[in-house]
């Protein structure tokens, strides 16, 4: 009887654990169904915000295209304020997606320096003599602050009887620096208007340009088709005067700007003059923007005037590589088959702006700096970001400019 009756309770206990065994199974089923939906719900969710942070950039990159032009229309204004309104609706994360045409994070979010250091030179109440200081521009506030506004209190300071103010040929600069920091700075028409406005008589133009080229062509045409609305209007030269005939014609402005720029490119290396610069196996690299026009020869010129002024450790380069000897590629070259192990690159610039920040001295592959590292020729290579406009020599060569134009 007692063996009966465990047999019972066995079996017993057997169907019990499983039928217990079989609710679980079920219960977990349910659980995994649950978890997989969850996880599903979840992964649409997050695709859903990564598609509308997507749209979000994508809207701010549009409408800052929509200003990276050179032409200003009446919708400019608007449109610049519309951007960086909507910029500065954006999460961190979402901003870091804004990529277009022409449109960057860096476009609103790179650190510049101050915009309010520097005076855009376009208040009225003028008089009736002013001279305008027109320059290509820069959306880099310190450079802009230090080298055209350099430029511009040397002007005023030599010239106090004359109301000295400012225009940038490059529209999309100055939609640039309107969208980011608020600052209205006058194109060349602009600031043509502003002038016939207040009644000025006497128009001096002096052109912040580096030479004849395509930018000094275009304010000159515009300049010229407003010669009837003032008694005189006479445009000085720009930095480094004449072209000249061929790639061995030199003057005197270009002297002193080879000069200039060299002594203080080795003073800031540390050096008392080039040939100690020399001695220690080290070669400047002064690097301008390069262009296809006649004028390009200017550069040639410039490497002239190094060589008659004996400075043979110091050469000229272009971001464009025009002329072709001023190209990256050559200028590493002959730096190389001349023994150089150190080089220092600084830019043959007014401005020390996009082109000294990126092109010069980034960290992007086909930057200068990164060439001339990944040409495995040199121990060091070293930048210096300063614009001609900030040295006092070059500067008066300006003032000495205008002094020519108003005899």
């Amino acid at each position: 009887m007692k063996k009966k009756l465990l047999v019972t309770l066995l079996a017993t206990m057997m169907v019990v654990t499983s039928l217990t065994g079989c609710g679980d199974a079920e219960e977990t089923s349910v659980v995994q169904d649950e978890n997989t939906e969850a996880s599903d719900d979840q992964a649409a969710s997050d695709d859903q915000a990564a598609n509308d942070d997507q749209a979000a950039a994508d809207a701010v990159a549009a409408l800052i295209d929509a200003i990276y032009v050179q032409e200003r229309t009446d919708e400019t204004d608007a449109q610049c304020a519309a951007a960086k309104e909507a910029w500065d609706a954006l999460t961190d994360a979402q901003k870091e997606l804004v990529e277009g045409e022409d449109a960057d994070p860096d476009y609103f979010g790179r650190d510049t320096g101050d915009a309010s250091l520097d005076d855009s030179l376009n208040a009225d109440e003028i008089g009736e003599n002013e001279i305008l200081v027109v320059s290509f521009g820069t959306s880099f506030n310190d450079s802009r602050a230090k080298d055209i506004g350099g430029i511009e209190k040397t002007i005023a300071k030599a010239y106090p009887d004359w109301s000295v103010r400012r225009a940038f040929t490059a529209q999309i600069i100055i939609n640039h620096v309107q969208a980011r920091d608020g600052e209205k700075i006058d194109n060349v028409e602009q600031a043509l208007d502003r002038a016939v406005a207040n009644g000025v008589k006497n128009l001096v133009v002096q052109p912040t340009h580096l030479m004849h080229g395509a930018e000094y062509d275009e304010m000159k045409e515009v300049v010229d088709s407003y010669a009837d609305k003032f008694e005189s209007v006479k445009i000085s030269e720009p930095l480094l005067g004449t072209v000249g005939a061929d790639a061995e014609a030199i003057n005197s402005d270009k002297e002193a700007v080879a000069k200039a720029v060299t002594a203080e490119a080795y003073t800031d290396a540390g050096f008392e003059s080039l040939e100690a610069a020399k001695e220690a196996g080290v070669a400047f690299v002064f690097m301008g923007h390069g262009t296809s026009h006649t004028a390009k020869v200017t550069y040639s010129q410039m490497q002239a005037q190094m060589s008659a002024l004996g400075y043979d450790n110091v050469w000229i380069g272009t971001v464009e590589g025009e002329p072709e000897e001023t190209s990256c590629e050559n200028v590493i070259s002959a730096v190389s088959e001349a023994g150089y192990k150190k080089v220092v690159l600084r830019p043959l610039m007014v401005v020390a702006g996009d082109h000294a920040n990126n092109d010069m001295a980034g960290d992007e592959e086909d930057s200068w700096k990164s060439m001339f590292e990944a040409s495995g020729a040199f121990d060091a290579v070293d930048t210096q970001i300063s614009g001609l406009g900030r040295i006092e020599a070059v500067e008066q060569l300006y003032v000495a400019h205008l002094a020519d134009v108003m005899k």
